[in-house]
């Protein structure tokens, strides 16, 4: 195989590498993303859990006031029914003392007291007799009103036996409720607890195995691009070992570091790639290839993926960039000689290790830099 076609072999493998990270590394940002979100839910849940046992040992509380308060309403019950026993018994012997006077009355032959006035023959045999009808109409009178007080206060006594046991009936049912509600509520919360937890855990699982998997990948990839570093050399004789105070080449550009090109020009992942990257360790200083005036320096916020960004124009709509900088060494609006340091070799941005991607563009067009180094 000659070195041409091994370098496009080993590039193609290198690609499918890459592309394997790239997609490892979306498909870890979901599991991520989802293992938040599971986290968050998991963590409300629990929330939802605390809540509920603490309403439960209120619950307690609760029941626990209600059985006092039905043991009091039980022995009030008892002192009901004793009483009940009593005012009977009472209202037994008072009924027996109405019966007993109403036979002496009939067996005796005592007048009534319509019979006695108009027997009486004179005023003064009325007077006389006046005293004797009151306290004998009083004496009836005060027996039959004990007996219909006697009828209402067992009346009552029942009626509030009836009540207490309403009472009793109602707290317990209500308790038994509240308890029956509070066990259900908890015991589906943890349910979902325990099935969030369950997911969660499955998505841990899956998030090591897809970074044990990208590091596979990784690894991979690193002795991809450093064979295909070995065989671009063989294939084209290009000096890789040539840096920032490297003679420039007949195109009249110098190599922006000394370092091993480990991505060419050209078509990577279903895209063009737009430059060379050339690894090399970080903070290794990036010389500006050409002179120039430094018109362009972007942040990793503002660079869309390029980390710390410098463009250089060198004049006639030709320029160069360097990318992924750890961090810069010039300004906007900066003349910088062939070879003066712009910057420093970093990993900012989308970028698998230290490296400087180094374009070069005429008239904003991304070309390929070997033609000019």
């Amino acid at each position: 195989m000659s070195g041409s076609s091994s370098a496009a072999d080993t590039q193609s493998k290198l690609d499918k590498a890459e592309k394997k990270i790239e997609e490892g590394q979306q498909r870890e940002g979901v599991l991520t993303e989802k293992l938040d979100q599971l986290g968050e839910r998991v963590d409300s849940m629990q929330a939802a859990v605390d809540a509920l046992r603490e309403a439960e040992q209120e619950a307690a509380a609760k029941l626990q006031q209600a059985e006092a308060d039905l043991e009091i309403a039980i022995e009030r019950l008892q002192t009901s029914l004793e009483e009940l026993r009593e005012t009977r018994r009472r209202l037994k012997v008072s009924l027996q003392v109405l019966r007993q006077r109403l036979v002496d009355i009939y067996v005796s032959g005592t007048p009534s007291i319509a019979s006695m006035v108009l027997a009486a023959n004179e005023y003064s045999d009325l007077v006389e007799m006046g005293p004797y009808l009151e306290a004998i109409q009083s004496r009836d009178e005060s027996l039959v009103q004990r007996v219909r007080e006697l009828k209402n206060e067992a009346r009552k006594i029942v009626e509030a036996r009836r009540d207490s046991k309403e009472t009793i009936q109602t707290s317990r049912d209500s308790i038994a409720a509240e308890t029956a509600r509070l066990a259900s509520a908890r015991s589906e919360t943890e349910s979902q607890v325990a099935s969030l937890a369950s997911a969660k855990a499955a998505s841990e699982e899956a998030l090591n195995e897809v970074q044990d998997g990208i590091a596979q990948e990784e690894e991979v990839a690193a002795d991809l691009r450093e064979k295909l570093a070995k065989e671009l050399g063989a294939a084209t004789s290009v000096p890789f070992s040539l840096g920032p105070a490297s003679t420039p080449s007949s195109n009249s550009m110098i190599w922006p570091i000394d370092g091993t090109l480990t991505s060419p020009f050209g078509p990577r992942w279903g895209r063009t790639h737009e430059g060379l990257d050339i690894a090399a360790p970080a903070g290794t200083p990036i010389a500006a290839a050409a002179s120039g005036t430094v018109v362009l320096m972007q942040s990793e916020a503002e660079s869309g993926g390029y980390g710390l960004f410098t463009c250089v124009d060198h004049g006639g709509g030709l320029s160069t960039c360097y990318a992924h900088q750890s961090e810069f060494g010039t300004s906007v609006g900066a003349s910088v000689k062939q070879g003066e340091v712009i910057g420093y070799v970093g990993n900012t941005g989308n970028s698998f290790g230290d490296h400087v991607h180094f374009e070069v563009r005429i008239n904003g067009a991304a070309t390929d830099p070997m033609a000019y180094l």
